[in-house]
């Protein structure tokens, strides 16, 4: 389990990142833009997590930050991989700004998860971009050569009024305050949470614009100009992920040499998945019918009757005629 501690003042509850060994859809949801812009003030925020009975590893392969002139690559509080503690455990991460400029930043944070057979958590790897306010309370550095003019920016910009474009507004310190969806020092780019995939770019809040050959909300999925064939999913751009028991670029191909009978379906190496009533390598053998006519000392004729042999009579031939001795 992975959750998120600290919010902002106005979002209490606990929002969850993994929970059961299950990636949740929580930090998807739009409406908690609002308390995902770290304020200033803070600096870190705090997570708790526990593995359970289970053993899972982790590596942090993804602390980056969009704009390094505004804030510092994100730092942990234990180290970058390691195995999940069993008992539940807090750790930071810490979100340093750089103390030369005033603005709004975005960072990403990449996390993979696997078990102990390395086989990675459903889910994962998680991708998530957050937003960072840094502001700074200095002056500006004056060019000696020319003391009227204002050469580096470290402290509110007088002309924010001007640069803080239609995605902010100004706020009584003269720092660009931006509005939920966009990030940067002048609200100039917008912001996804989760991040766009396979080179799709953030063109609007939680907006995805794929290039040729994926779509999705993160432009995750493929598009294939040729169906994938036999229950494939297409994956990636004219890329098929087969169902078992079928290969080839659109699946094409059955792993069964001798095909499967009476809608038999191939699971693997000429081995078929058989409906009921059915058997066999191929689904070639249907099961025996049970005989409807119970004939004990006789044969089944037509109309579920029975034909009894010498010396036997009734409905199933189970009476025995009695010999008269003369």
């Amino acid at each position: 389990m992975l959750s998120a501690i600290y919010f902002p003042e106005g979002y209490s509850d606990r929002i969850y990142a993994i929970h059961n060994s299950r990636v949740t859809h929580d930090l998807r949801d739009t409406s908690i833009y609002n308390y995902l812009v770290i304020p200033s003030e803070v600096n870190y925020v705090n997570f708790t997590w526990k593995s359970g009975r289970r053993k899972y590893f982790y590596d942090f392969d993804r602390l980056q930050t969009m704009d390094d002139s505004i804030l510092k690559a994100p730092t942990l509080s234990i180290r970058k991989s390691g195995r999940i503690p069993q008992e539940q455990k807090n750790f930071s991460i810490f979100l340093p700004c750089t103390g030369n400029s005033s603005g709004t930043a975005s960072f990403n944070v990449g996390l993979k998860i696997q078990n102990r057979n390395n086989k990675p958590l459903s889910g994962t790897p998680i991708r998530l971009n957050f937003k960072k306010e840094c502001a700074h309370r200095g002056v500006y550095d004056i060019d000696a050569s020319n003391p009227t003019s204002l050469t580096t920016l470290q402290a509110p910009d007088p002309e924010c009024s001007l640069k803080c474009g239609k995605n902010g507004y100004c706020n009584e310190h003269n720092i660009c305050k931006c509005n939920v969806g966009y990030t940067g020092a002048y609200c100039e780019t917008a912001f996804c949470l989760a991040q766009c995939l396979n080179g799709g770019n953030c063109t609007a809040p939680s907006v995805c614009t794929c290039p040729e050959g994926y779509q999705g909300t993160q432009c995750e999925g493929g598009i294939c100009k040729e169906k994938c064939l036999n229950g494939g999913k297409c994956i990636q751009k004219d890329k098929c992920q087969c169902s078992k028991g079928y290969y080839g670029l659109r699946c094409e191909y059955s792993k069964c040499v001798i095909p499967c009978k009476n809608e038999g379906r191939c699971i693997g190496n000429n081995m078929c998945r058989c409906p009921n009533g059915l058997r066999g390598d191929h689904c070639e053998i249907g099961r025996r019918q049970r005989s409807t006519c119970k004939c004990r000392n006789g044969t089944c004729v037509s109309n579920k009757k029975c034909k009894c042999h010498p010396g036997f009579y009734g409905r199933h031939c189970n009476g025995r005629k009695r010999r008269i001795l003369q």
